[in-house]
């Protein structure tokens, strides 16, 4: 068959990649340091490489020209040449087709083989030797995209930071077990009629995307049959993940998007700016590293090695201005072009270090909170890496908002009953104020977590005292070993009543826990229904049963009652607030508006935070000072945190004219809501007592 000849001539520097202008196509790569560019063309199945069109334009260091005839839907591939110095950092190989880091779209991924390397696999030399294979046989191709779509009248939901509810989900995870999800493991299947009534049914506002820029499966991975589930590993910065497309285009995420913004979901992305998949300086040359090694990445004084702050084998230089643009590129790309909502950013702390380490104003930073379009999206920062000083949680500037792993930690520790975690748990209810009450961030910043995708889902809180990741092939190394979680008296499964029960009213007391406390709260996906991971901690690895959620043995109880405690917190602005609650007095009528009480109706005091053996904190929750008038109309809500065993309490007196109503009480959960005629109610053990005070007619 013989396939037509393009010329190349004339083109634009800008914008990067490739661009479908309706008559033809325009590539722009950038490589500061190649000494030539190649876009290689290939056939309409993509297995034969057709045409080598090198870019003669060079304006600075983007390299370009413009095909005139050319469609969407072009395979594609780029070869770059220069010198292979690994040694004074340059990696060029022209014998590996290499992706466009603009791709809009990828055929798949990779298919393992030694001709992937740069180097000669088992050479003495290692890394400095030199591989003359073609890899194009084991590359996926780039495909030219038309990236229009008829949005309609798609609106960003833009729901306040105060009012929004996150789920954390996995696009395949959700919905591969779903009977009623049709196309299952897929964007279209997470936009199905099915999800949204779901979605809408348990409250939440906004659904927070484990990677969906295309990734790869590790080498070593492979080699054990197990796959890349999590998706950390980032090929591309612009493709869709090819598996989670269903027909192979671009526009199914489009779709979900319109269809969840329809139903008034806010769509999140987890984003791994951080580091790539080609690993350290024996791994894979598949894009970055061979069009320009050097300026892509950041290297120690000995350019042949790379530095690992992210501890997967690189980090990428977001202090050359040509990578920091290729992120924030990216970034719009998804908002304007995708019509994402927001981003948590893996690994953030590595996003902001410098030469001289963690830096909050970062060139990163800077060109994040001048952008006009990102400054108008939600940004999560995940604000560790495994480098020197990594841990910055409280340290990321306006407008970030923050993972919050001490409110994880804090929250199962009380209600796991360890000794003197009162303290803790009182400055978790009220924003991690300790954290965040500076440079006037509001308490919104803290994003309240108790489980994650990384750990222990809700039930395997409850359900093990230890790790059990054997399945992932690394001897239960991996995963965190400390979890602060508790068995019960039996590790595992059980059918044990009194154990069942016990479970349960732990983790309704640590969602109504997440649901009271100040902040921007998350949720897992699958807690609400007491999805299991069998205990492992670490499924990064597991495509598989492990991961997926168990719709058919879902437990819609423990979902009622999660979507019950989504509802309490919308209808009470007094638990949404933005200004720290720190017993200050109120413009409003100059009464405090936080108060801590003993169990026996008096003030909480320095000797009764300091008492190791405090199992109870009882809160008194008012509207802040410097708060809108608008979150005023209620008076107050108390609160009563009980870790311990059945205990009496005596509820506040109510001011004339008004009354304690108990609305909810996660020992009892459904109950409904009971007026309060005594000063004195049994709160019992392991549970969660909310009261709220209600004007007398």
């Amino acid at each position: 068959m013989r396939h037509p000849e393009f010329v190349i001539s004339a083109g634009r520097p800008a914008p990067l990649g490739a661009t479908f202008d309706g008559d033809g196509v325009n590539f722009a790569v950038f490589s500061q340091h190649a000494t030539a560019m190649e876009v290689c063309l290939f056939s309409a199945d993509g297995k034969t490489e057709t045409q080598r069109l090198r870019l003669l334009e060079r304006d600075g260091d983007v390299w370009y020209g413009y095909v005139s005839g050319l469609r969407p839907g072009q395979y594609y591939g780029l070869r770059a040449h220069g010198p292979y110095r690994p040694d004074e950092g340059h990696r060029f190989n022209p014998n590996k087709l290499l992706l466009d880091p603009y791709a809009k779209r990828l055929t798949g991924k990779p298919v393992w083989h030694d001709a992937l390397m740069g180097y000669q696999v088992g050479s003495n030399a290692r890394d400095l030797s030199f591989d003359t294979r073609d890899s194009a046989s084991y590359m996926p191709r780039c495909v030219v995209e038309d990236t229009a779509f008829s949005w309609g009248y798609d609106n960003h939901p833009r729901t306040p930071i105060q009012d929004t509810i996150i789920y954390e989900a996995h696009v395949k995870g959700l919905t591969q077990l779903h009977p009623k999800v049709a196309p299952e493991g897929c964007f279209l299947g997470l936009a199905t009629d099915a999800m949204l009534d779901y979605f809408n049914k348990l409250g939440i506002t906004a659904i927070e995307l484990l990677p969906v820029q295309s990734f790869l499966t590790d080498r070593f991975l492979h080699e054990k049959n197990l796959e890349n589930y999590w998706g950390y590993q980032t090929l591309g910065f612009f493709a869709p993940q090819p598996r989670y497309l269903s027909e192979g285009k671009i526009s199914e995420f489009q779709q979900m998007v319109a269809r969840l913004h329809h139903a008034g979901i806010e769509v999140i992305l987890d984003v791994v700016y951080n580091h790539t998949c080609e690993g350290n300086e024996l791994g894979p040359t598949l894009s970055f590293r061979g069009l320009d090694n050097r300026s892509y990445y950041r290297l120690i004084q000995d350019k042949r090695y790379y530095i690992n702050d992210t501890g997967t084998g690189n980090t990428l230089n977001l202090d050359h201005p040509m990578v920091l643009r290729m992120v924030m590129d990216s970034l719009r790309y998804w908002v304007q072009v995708m019509h994402v909502d927001g981003f948590r950013f893996d690994l953030c702390s590595t996003l902001g270090r410098t030469d001289y380490g963690f830096d909050p104003g970062a060139s990163f930073f800077d060109a994040i909170r001048q952008d006009p379009v990102l400054t108008q999206v939600k940004l999560i920062a995940e604000p560790w890496d495994v480098g020197p000083g990594g841990y910055r949680l409280g340290g990321f500037p306006a407008p970030f908002h923050e993972w919050n792993d001490r409110f994880r930690d804090g929250v199962r520790r009380f209600w796991r009953g360890d000794a003197g975690r009162a303290p803790d748990i009182a400055g978790r209810l009220t924003g991690s104020a300790a954290e965040f009450d500076h440079s006037g961030r509001p308490a919104t910043a803290s994003v309240n977590l108790v489980t994650a995708h990384d750990g222990f889902t809700l039930q395997d809180v409850v359900s093990y005292n230890g790790k059990h990741n054997l399945a992932n092939g690394e001897d239960n190394r991996d995963g965190h070993s400390e979890n602060y979680s508790d068995n019960f008296g039996w590790e595992g499964p059980t059918d044990d009543p009194k154990i069942v029960e016990a479970r349960n009213r732990r983790k309704r007391a640590m969602i109504a826990t997440l649901m009271l406390s100040q902040g921007t709260p998350m949720l897992l996906a699958g807690d609400e229904l007491g999805n299991s991971q069998n205990g492992n901690n670490n499924a990064y690895a597991q495509d598989n049963e492990t991961s997926w959620i168990d719709w058919e043995n879902a437990d819609m109880d423990m979902m009622a009652f999660t979507a019950e405690m989504i509802r309490f917190r919308r209808e009470h602005p007094i638990l949404r607030q933005k200004v720290f609650l720190h017993s200050r007095e109120r413009r409003i009528d100059g009464r405090e508006d936080l108060f801590w009480w003993r169990a026996d109706g008096t003030p909480m005091l320095t000797p009764d935070w300091v008492d190791p053996g405090l199992k109870m904190v009882c809160v008194e929750m008012r509207t802040a000072s410097g708060t809108p008038i608008y979150a005023a109309t209620e008076n107050a809500i108390f609160a009563v945190f009980n870790a311990g065993g059945d205990a009496k309490v005596h509820l506040p007196d109510p001011p004339k004219g008004s009354r304690w109503a108990w609305s909810i009480d996660t020992a009892e959960p459904g109950r409904a809501q009971i007026t309060v005629r005594k000063t004195e109610v049994t709160v019992k053990a392991q549970s969660v007592a909310i009261f709220v005070l209600e004007q007398v007619a």
